[in-house]
């Protein structure tokens, strides 16, 4: 195997796949390795960690058929230190596996690929396949991830649920105390259900080159692949089952205000500087006297702290929230007017855009 590769190309590449290499002290070492692949003078590189797959083509000047694994990290980490603009040169003898541009040279042990984990396969005829555009499908999954839990002994939940609904597509995830769901495409003929780990998911986002402009989305009963110009990212998905989230969702609420987003993340940041010492518990409270909109909190410890905000109020109520879940949910949104509604009764709490209806974040009341 011989390739001849620009050095920028080649240090790009090796940077997106060695993130899924699994250290050198693992049970099976050659999850260490990156798997540097030449067919028909197409060059791809491959790491897996069993869970999830990362391919990355990279576009060569030269090349000759052959395959080799070889330590990705320290690879890359070679490759990255070169000087920009060089030629390099990779090629066998064996496992031997020689690197070279310029002055510079190297040669690392590699091993053969015989042991390297078979790639999972989808069979594109009976993949259930969408289309989008990167920037919607980045900001979309921005928003939506913040919601997932950390919790893996609820492995359900710690992944983003893709479903359809109303011949569209939806994102959604949950940590059983708020919820986060963005309509992602409209107008689809498929119908899936599938929760894709966020790891791969975060993984996608951090691998898709900034040429690329559309994403394709390939499911099929057990995995999950992404395109993206010339990255691929295969991950199995989790065995479970979504809650049925929509019957959270509140629809009859008596509290409903409109208020500026900026100034309302602002009062809630203030307030939380005062609710460390009681579980981040913030009291948001409407008055349709005053016609403003309260955001307070109160420590034993540190003191009291109480803000207003000038609003069109109907009903008085009050609710206390997680004052890191609010910020997180006004930080994906993206309109200067946001609404909050919320019930007389403890409720959820619906945020929303105040026109945009694509995306919808729920936060429980707490009981404190």
């Amino acid at each position: 195997m011989e390739i001849e590769v620009a050095q920028e190309k080649l240090a790009r590449a090796l940077n997106v796949v060695s993130r899924v290499a699994v250290g050198a002290k693992s049970t099976l070492p050659i999850l260490s390795n990156v798997m540097i692949k030449v067919d028909s003078g197409k060059v791809s590189l491959t790491t897996t960690n069993l869970d999830m797959a990362v391919v990355d083509y990279v576009p060569v000047i030269n090349a000759k058929d052959g395959v080799i694994t070889v330590p990705a990290r320290l690879l890359a980490e070679f490759v990255q230190n070169l000087p920009r603009g060089e030629k390099i040169t990779i090629s066998t003898d064996g496992v031997k596996v020689k690197t070279s541009a310029g002055k510079y040279s190297s040669t690392i042990n590699g091993a053969i690929a015989d042991d390297f984990p078979e790639l999972p396969e989808i069979n594109e005829e009976k993949a259930v396949i969408y289309k989008m555009g990167v920037d919607e499908f980045k900001a979309g999954l921005s928003q939506v991830v913040i919601a997932a839990s950390g919790d893996t002994t609820r492995p359900s939940l710690t992944g983003v649920y893709f479903n359809t609904a109303d011949e569209s597509l939806f994102v959604a995830a949950t940590d059983g105390y708020r919820l986060a769901e963005r309509k992602f495409i409209e107008k689809v003929k498929s119908e899936v259900a599938a929760i894709v780990p966020t790891s791969s998911l975060q993984e996608v986002l951090r691998s898709i080159p900034e040429e690329a402009d559309e994403i394709e989305i390939l499911f099929d009963d057990n995995q999950v692949r992404f395109r993206a110009a010339e990255i691929e990212v295969t991950s199995k998905l989790i065995d479970g089952t979504f809650p049925d989230y929509r019957q959270l969702i509140p629809k009859d609420n008596e509290v409903k205000i409109e208020v500026d987003r900026n100034e309302l993340n602002r009062i809630v940041k203030i307030a939380a500087l005062f609710a460390r010492e009681s579980n981040r518990a913030i009291t948001c409270e409407t008055d349709a006297e005053k016609k403003v909109f309260s955001v307070s909190s109160i420590s034993n410890e540190v003191g009291e702290n109480k803000s207003e905000i000038e609003t069109e109020v109907e009903k008085t109520g009050k609710v206390k929230l997680d004052s890191r879940f609010l910020i997180d949910a006004l930080n994906a949104l993206t309109e200067e007017k946001v609404k909050i509604e919320f019930a007389l009764s403890s409720a959820p709490v619906l945020v929303t855009n105040a026109k945009s209806k694509d995306y919808r974040h729920i936060i429980m009341p707490l009981n404190v």
